[in-house]
């Protein structure tokens, strides 16, 4: 038990700067919705979406290697982070430049004309997440959770600073030369906070040397890396294509008020509500990810990874259920009523998001046995089917089509990750409580969402909590029991 004490002490760490920083970020939401109109609020979603794309490309799966590669025995932790923080900085300004170069051509492409300036930001943004990509992999190997929670909430309060200084103490003092309507200060903003992380880790960069690279070793790590960047390519199309194809996708009129990039924008602000899942999920992979590699050689660790499952898959129910019991006081961050009416996908995003925990739960077996191959099949998968279920259901149920490919896709690779794992990797995990749990989230969480969005029967706060609450403990006592 005091493993995992120590897992979730870790886990704590990363997740308060998450929530924390999470928390403070999303106040950027009402800002925007406040700030902007939904068509202009969809160019920030679109722009980061193709972000995303770029940073696992950037990256290249070298995170996850050079966790693989210092763990290994004999290795030289130093050693390791040099060779492949040297491959990252060769590999970024070769990747970055044409980018830069190609700006304006690539913003006509996107339909954005005369926003190449935007591309370049963006392009700068990504060029330095990845310069400090292995830094804070370095500080997780170490388990410093502490320093990386201080820069990243860090980094996001200056973001904060940033944007009310562009949007609106500068229009403000000068007037329309800084108009707060100006997306592209958004950009600009971003690029400054993440710029600045620089200088915690400035004493890294003074005594960081850059190394002779044999093509062995680079092979070496490419070969475990490459795959890793396959299916992260694919999972980000399993988590943003939605927001990049839908204004592809919708009919011409689909919604008579608002225009196709209008819709991205509400969509895209309705897809941040499901962060309060995103950010436990992904401050559980900031602490499981070193822990689970580094318990790998201990005795039995799949009896400890079940246990690990066990009660995360607890823990996300209890989210998606007090999440979408609550919507009608949350919905209240988004300032501006035109995006609220995007609600409707909030509670199958955040059931999409339980299944995402569970399948990288579920990943660390093809991780410990060098199979990543497989990883990149299931995401493969995912992808395609991602893109399949928005080309069929965003024509005739709009952005509401796109949250239902994304819980199908999810769910789907959660399963095909289970078998596999179950026949490469047996790990015990207690299958009668994990489809309780989720049945029942599912169905209190939905069946709520019908009640009151689909047929406008008003059902108070304190008694859907109220029911919510009785089914979490249900499932809690149950859990107890059987762990």
């Amino acid at each position: 038990m005091s493993i995992l004490k120590k897992l979730a002490g870790e886990t704590a760490i990363y997740g308060l700067s998450s929530i924390v920083g999470r928390f403070l970020n999303y106040l950027l939401v009402p800002f925007y919705t406040a700030v902007f109109l939904p068509e202009e609020y969809g160019i920030v979603t679109e722009l980061y979406s193709y972000a995303a794309f770029l940073n696992v490309l950037f990256t290249y799966g070298m995170e996850t290697t050079y966790f693989r590669h210092c763990n290994k025995i004999g290795a030289n932790a130093d050693v390791v982070f040099n060779q492949i923080q040297a491959m990252l900085v060769t590999s970024t300004l070769l990747l970055g430049l044409p980018i830069v170069i190609f700006s304006d051509s690539i913003a006509d492409l996107l339909r954005h004309s005369g926003k190449g300036e935007m591309i370049i930001w963006l392009a700068l943004t990504i060029a330095v997440d990845t310069f400090l990509a292995l830094d804070f992999a370095r500080l997780r190997q170490q388990n410093r959770a502490k320093k990386f929670a201080f820069i990243k909430v860090s980094n996001i309060l200056l973001n904060i600073g940033l944007n009310i200084f562009f949007l609106i103490i500068l229009p403000k003092y000068f007037g329309n030369e800084f108009n707060t309507k100006n997306v592209r200060f958004v950009f600009v903003a971003n690029f400054l906070a993440n710029a600045s992380q620089i200088l915690f880790f400035r004493r890294y960069f003074q005594l960081w040397k850059l190394p002779i690279l044999d093509w062995n070793t680079s092979k070496s790590y490419l070969l475990y890396g490459l795959p890793l960047m396959i299916m992260g390519l694919a999972g980000m199309i399993n988590e943003v294509i939605d927001r990049i194809v839908l204004k592809f996708l919708l009919p011409i009129g689909f919604y008579p008020d608002k225009s196709s990039l209008a819709a991205v924008g509400v969509y895209g602000a309705c897809y941040k509500l499901s962060i309060f899942m995103s950010l436990g999920i992904q401050a559980f992979r900031y602490a499981s990810e070193p822990f689970f590699f580094s318990k790998a050689q201990d005795k039995k660790p799949p009896i400890l990874y079940a246990r690990v499952m066990h009660w995360f898959v607890f823990v996300c129910t209890s989210v998606l259920i007090l999440i979408s019991l609550n919507l009608d006081w949350i919905q209240f961050v988004l300032r501006n009523p035109a995006y609220r009416e995007g609600l409707l996908v909030v509670p199958i995003l955040l059931a999409a998001n339980l299944f995402l925990g569970i399948y990288y739960n579920l990943s660390i077996w093809y991780k410990l046995t060098d199979k990543t191959k497989y990883g990149m099949y299931i995401n493969i998968g995912g992808a395609l089917f991602t893109v399949l279920l928005n080309i069929l259901l965003v024509p005739v149920l709009g952005y509401i089509g796109s949250a239902w490919a994304t819980l199908g896709c999810y769910g789907a690779m959660a399963m095909a990750s289970f078998i596999l794992g179950q026949k490469n990797y047996y790990v015990p995990y207690h299958k009668t409580f994990m489809s309780l749990s989720i049945i029942i989230g599912i169905a209190v969480s939905f069946s709520f969402w019908k009640v009151e969005f689909l047929s406008s029967i008003p059902i108070t706060i304190a008694t859907k909590n109220a029911i919510g609450l009785m089914a979490l403990f249900v499932v809690f006592m149950y859990g107890r029991k059987v762990r």
